[in-house]
């Protein structure tokens, strides 16, 4: 027990002190108007309170990701948990922040723009399919994973709730963002408290011991899956996710003062990270083994375990709470996936959103799509999730290490995690069975030089950046 409080309140501490160092690095403007109060349209750009705000985006990021990501990472052993926290702290709350006030400064301009700004227009043009992709991948796996725990736990066939929730998706997608989004997930905040706090205290009081393998670093991965690169892919959303860089400027149109910013996206991501910690602890806990989880996994993958531990550990009616509370993050995930796919197509073909007809005329078609994509294997559409996901968390992070670059700013914080994140993408493409399937003693020296090659290249290109904004210095101040 003393591992998993010494995790929490290491993040808790993360969030009070590293946070405020990456605030005051990136200079906040508590003065300038931003985008919710300059661009207010009442549909995207809706000025709404620092609570709401920040429960949106912790459940807009926090899908499937911190539990599903997590219960698959404790098969690896307690050396899961410190990459949560080390993770969380000083990649996954640094990628989301600046995520969400570049936007800001960026008139609440979706990724592909904010990385457009500082890598260059093919970087724009890369992020705009790119993001468009993961974000259809990111709603089709949050219409199958509840559809398939609902499924469970009703009795009734995974196609009827994969039709009511993409039809609620839809609605959500089109509708203002205050109107839905804005009014149902403090709803939604109440089940997920009950979920995270009921299985904790109900792990507690069970005859469970903590971390069933005792406290090691050691890979216990029952297959002997490598931990570099394959853990920093398995545990995305709970420790560092690039999706997290599609969703932040959702909320950065709805902040109402850049004093926020660090509650808002350095602090929702630490609430993730608990999340994900709680789930690894259980993986790790509920289990006498990484073989006995292994086989659950085996026998209905994740869902299963969420469902065998619910039950267990609070009963019939407190497992249907629990399962209802973890059904709710993939939800609250996949309903704003689809609007920030639409919201980066309307600013590529600069349409109008305010009327809902051209809303419409966008979100069907990204529904289209998506329905074809959720034919496809549930676990094929998961395996590339996790490389497009920490893929896009390095394009951000990069941005983000440029744009601090650029303005003659500690540009560490986000140079350091993107280099290595850099080669964790490579080294898992190019030795991946979805990828090129090279042995890893191959793809892993391969990996490590692409980053540093990347490094280079940020250290050169910052140089000449920098001689252009001596010479542009007067200019007025826009990012």
């Amino acid at each position: 027990m003393q591992w998993f409080l010494l995790g929490a309140a290491l993040l808790l501490s993360g969030y009070f002190i590293y946070g405020r160092i990456i605030e005051r690095i990136f200079g906040i403007k508590p003065e300038r108007q931003t985008p919710a109060i300059a661009n207010n349209d009442g549909v995207d750009f809706v000025p709404m309170s620092t609570k709401k705000v920040y429960l949106v985006q912790l459940l807009n990021i926090a899908g499937l990701g911190p539990i599903f990501g997590p219960i698959l990472g404790a098969l690896y052993g307690p050396v899961a948990l410190l990459w949560i926290v080390i993770g969380s702290i000083f990649a996954g709350a640094v990628h989301d922040y600046f995520s969400g006030m570049l936007s800001v400064r960026a008139g609440g301009a979706s990724v592909p723009t904010v990385v457009g700004r500082e890598l260059g227009t093919a970087a724009k043009h890369f992020m705009n399919g790119f993001a468009v992709i993961l974000l259809l991948l990111v709603g089709v796996v949050f219409v199958l994973g509840p559809a398939k725990l609902l499924g469970n736990l009703s009795g009734t066939s995974v196609p009827v709730w994969v039709a009511v929730i993409f039809g609620y998706y839809l609605i959500a997608t089109v509708v203002p963002i205050d109107k839905i989004i804005g009014r149902l997930y403090p709803v939604f905040g109440a089940l997920l408290v009950f979920m995270s706090v009921g299985l904790l205290v109900g792990l507690m009081v069970s005859d469970k011991p903590f971390y069933a393998s005792g406290i090691t670093l050691e890979n216990l991965h029952p297959k002997h899956l490598p931990l570099w690169p394959l853990l920093f892919i398995t545990i995305a959303c709970g420790a560092l996710s690039g999706f997290h860089a599609t969703q932040s400027p959702l909320m950065a149109r709805c902040m109402e003062n850049e004093k926020n910013g660090r509650f808002v996206f350095y602090g929702a991501m630490i609430g993730e990270g608990v999340i994900a910690l709680i789930w690894a602890t259980l993986g790790m806990s509920f289990y006498h083994s990484p073989e006995a989880l292994n086989a659950t996994l085996a026998h209905g993958g994740p869902a299963a375990v969420v469902n065998e531990v619910a039950n267990s550990l609070l009963g019939r009616v407190g497992g249907v709470l629990a399962i209802l509370g973890v059904v709710v993050l993939p939800i609250t995930s996949g309903d704003t996936s689809f609007r920030a796919a639409r919201l980066i197509l309307s600013d590529f073909l600069k349409f109008d959103q305010k009327p809902i007809v051209k809303r419409l005329m966008l979100a069907i078609p990204l529904f289209a799509v998506g329905f074809l994509i959720s034919r496809m294997d549930f676990n094929v559409i998961w395996r590339y999730f996790g490389w497009a996901n920490q893929m896009t968390a390095v394009m951000m992070l990069w941005a983000a290490a440029a744009w601090l670059k650029r303005h003659d700013k500690f540009h560490w914080v986000c140079t350091i995690p993107a280099t290595f994140m850099t080669g964790v993408v490579n080294a898992y493409l190019l030795s991946a069975k979805i990828g090129f399937g090279l042995p890893l003693s191959v793809a892993g020296p391969i990996g490590i030089a692409s980053s540093l090659v990347v490094l280079a290249w940020l250290l050169l290109r910052g140089r000449r950046d920098q001689d252009e904004v001596e010479v542009t210095a007067l200019a007025p101040e826009q990012a």
